[in-house]
C-alpha cells in the first residue's frame, strides 16, 4: 500500500480547485505538514520539489513573523508550528529570521485565545528554533499542571474535561521541557488505555467512536510516559490497516469512510509508533521523524 499512499498524497497537491481544497484553503499549511511528514516516514520525501515547497511556505509568512494557513491569510500559532516543522523536514530552518519570528508570532492569534494546544505549539516551536530560553519555563509548566484533572488527564484549560488530544499537548510540552515528573503516569496510563475499544481502535474520550487520529494522540502520550505496553498493539495495527483505501490509497478515520490527508498522516504516524516494518521512526513529542529531530539537536 505504500506506493498507493504516496500517489494519494501527491494527488492532493494537484487538486487545488475542487470543493474540498477550496473549503480547506485556510488549512493548507497544516495539510502540507501532514502530507510531507507522511512521505518522509514512508521514505519518499524526495517525491516533491523541495525548493517549490519552501518558497510557498515563506510566502505564507506575515510581517509579524508568524505564518498563515496559506498565502494572504492571517498568522496563527498553529500554522507557524507547521511551517517550522516542514522546514525542519527539509533541513531549511535557517531560512527563517528567528529573531523576527520570536517577536509576536507565538500567540494563538491577535484575539488572544488561550488553550493548552497553544502551550504545546509555542513550546515545540521554540524548542525547534532552540529559543526556549526566551520564555518563562516555570510559568509554562505551572499553567499546564493546573490543567491536570483527577482522572490523571489534561484539558484545554483549568477545569476542562480530559481529552486525548489535549493530553498529547500537555504531555508533549512537559516532555520537551523535561518536566514529566508532574504527570501521574500510572493514573494517566490507565485513562489512556481505556480509550481502546473492541475493534482495537482508540477514541478520544469515554463513550466515543474510535478514530485513526487517536492512534497518534493516545499512543504518543503512552510512549512518553512509558505505558504503551498496556494496550493491545496488534489489534490497533489491524484497525489502522482496515481504514486504508486499498484501491486508491489514503487512510480514513474508520473503516469504509472517505480518506483524507489528516487521517493518512496520523494513521502512518501511529503505525510508525507501533514499529510497523518499513517505516521511519517518529518522535512522539515533536511529531517529526527521529532523524529530523536528531539533526536539529545533535548537530548544533
Amino acid at each position: 500500500m505504500v506506493e498507493k499512499h504516496i500517489k494519494y498524497i501527491i494527488s492532493i497537491e494537484k487538486k487545488k480547485d475542487d470543493f474540498a481544497s477550496v473549503v480547506m484553503e485556510h488549512l493548507r499549511l497544516n495539510g502540507a505538514y501532514w502530507g510531507l511528514t507522511t512521505l518522509d516516514v514512508l521514505g519518499k520525501l524526495d517525491a516533491v520539489d523541495q525548493d517549490e515547497v519552501v518558497s510557498w511556505i515563506m510566502q505564507c509568512q506575515d510581517q509579524s513573523g508568524g505564518f498563515g494557513g496559506n498565502i494572504g491569510h492571517d498568522p496563527h500559532l498553529l500554522y507557524t508550528l507547521s511551517a517550522i516543522q516542514v522546514l525542519a523536514l527539509f533541513d531549511k530552518i535557517d531560512v527563517l529570521d528567528i529573531e523576527k519570528n520570536e517577536d509576536g508570532s507565538f500567540f494563538g492569534d491577535i484575539w488572544g485565545e488561550t488553550d493548552t494546544r497553544f502551550s504545546y505549539i509555542a513550546i515545540c516551536s521554540l524548542a525547534l528554533l532552540q529559543r526556549l530560553d526566551k520564555i518563562n519555563v516555570e510559568k509554562a509548566v505551572e499553567y499546564i499542571v493546573n490543567c491536570k484533572n483527577l482522572d490523571g488527564g489534561f484539558g484545554c484549560a483549568p477545569g476542562a474535561e480530559s481529552h486525548a488530544g489535549q493530553i498529547f499537548c500537555c504531555v508533549g510540552a512537559l516532555a520537551i521541557l523535561g518536566s514529566l515528573d508532574h504527570v501521574d503516569k500510572d493514573l494517566l496510563g490507565w485513562w489512556l488505555c481505556e480509550r481502546q475499544v473492541k475493534s482495537g481502535g482508540l477514541n478520544g474520550r469515554p463513550e466515543k467512536l474510535p478514530d485513526v487520529c487517536y492512534s497518534w494522540w493516545v499512543l504518543s502520550s503512552l510512549i512518553m510516559i512509558d505505558r504503551v505496553h498496556w494496550i493491545d498493539k496488534k489489534k490497533l495495527v489491524d484497525f489502522i490497516l482496515d481504514c486504508q483505501d486499498k484501491e486508491k490509497g489514503g487512510i480514513s478515520d474508520r473503516p469504509d469512510d472517505a480518506v483524507d490527508v489528516f487521517h493518512t498522516y496520523f494513521g502512518v504516524a501511529g503505525l510508525s509508533l507501533l514499529e510497523y516494518p518499513g517505516l521511519k521512526a517518529i518522535d512522539p513529542a515533536y511529531a517529526l521523524p527521529v532523524d529530523v529531530v536528531n539533526k536539529i539537536f545533535l548537530t548544533t
